[in-house]
């Protein structure tokens, strides 16, 4: 994919797989690789032969060790502001996809990397990776959105726990906190577990797929009983949607095309 230098992607049957790799800092998110997140994810919205993404790090020690400590300790309190509304933007873009994205877990996910991973839509992590929130220790709190995501998937008062205490949470851990949905063995079964997800899902409606991902992420809001129901309103009005029932009724594989 052309403009990154600190990603590297491949396209295999629709999926695409994007490592980041800076593994002299252990991954960390510089502004440089942050702007190529977003330039990644702008891509994925747009490429129509790309139907799911697998985010994960290079290397065996690191999903993302957090954001580039030189970069925060020369913000002050304005700057400081447009850096967190930014990357909140940035990963708001992956929470908001149509088309599924997992988190690949394969070492450390600290800081900025951890919200890098509860923006996206699955969580798979192997046995040795790690997760925190350790801002606390620079005197300051997350600021891409990990307060608001980490409190919606593991509780309040976990939530409070992790982020105040500074504390690693190991992948085990995680998964029974409910911020990691697998742990594999070996990180060698990684990327092949989240891709055996991916080519489950890609199977199913695209339109349905993005409409179930819009709904969910609208539960934490007011209006999530509505955009449900308008949701299924326009499903039902889809060639999908006839394909899928259709099929059903036949009892044959539903061949779905995306409009």
């Amino acid at each position: 994919m052309e403009g990154l230098k600190n990603i590297t992607t491949k396209l295999d049957n629709g999926i695409l797989l994007a490592t980041i790799t800076r593994p002299e800092s252990l991954n960390a998110l510089n502004i440089q690789t942050m702007d190529e997140i977003r330039m990644l994810t702008q891509s994925i919205y747009e490429k129509p032969e790309i139907k799911a993404a697998i985010i994960t790090g290079s290397g065996e020690k690191a999903f993302v060790a957090g954001a580039d400590i030189k970069e925060i300790a020369e913000l002050n309190e304005l700057n400081a502001r447009k850096f967190a509304e930014k990357g909140q933007e940035i990963f708001a873009l992956i929470e908001n996809c149509e088309k599924p994205i997992i988190a690949a877990v394969n070492g450390f996910a600290l800081g900025g990397g951890c919200e890098l991973a509860m923006a996206c839509h699955i969580r798979v992590a192997s046995s040795n990776a790690k997760f925190g929130l350790p801002e606390v220790s620079l005197g300051v709190i997350p600021g891409y959105g990990g307060t608001q995501r980490l409190t919606q998937l593991v509780g309040k008062g976990r939530a409070m726990e992790i982020i105040m205490t500074g504390d690693m949470v190991s992948a085990i851990n995680a998964k029974n906190f409910g911020l990691v949905n697998h742990v594999t063995d070996t990180q060698g079964e990684l990327i092949p577990y989240a891709k055996s997800v991916l080519n489950k899902i890609t199977t199913k409606g695209p339109i349905a797929i993005g409409m179930a991902i819009n709904c969910v992420n609208m539960a934490y809001t007011d209006n999530g009983y509505q955009t449900e129901a308008n949701s299924f309103s326009s499903c039902c009005k889809t060639q999908d949607f006839k394909e899928g029932t259709t099929a059903f009724i036949e009892k044959r594989k539903a061949e779905f095309k995306g409009n």
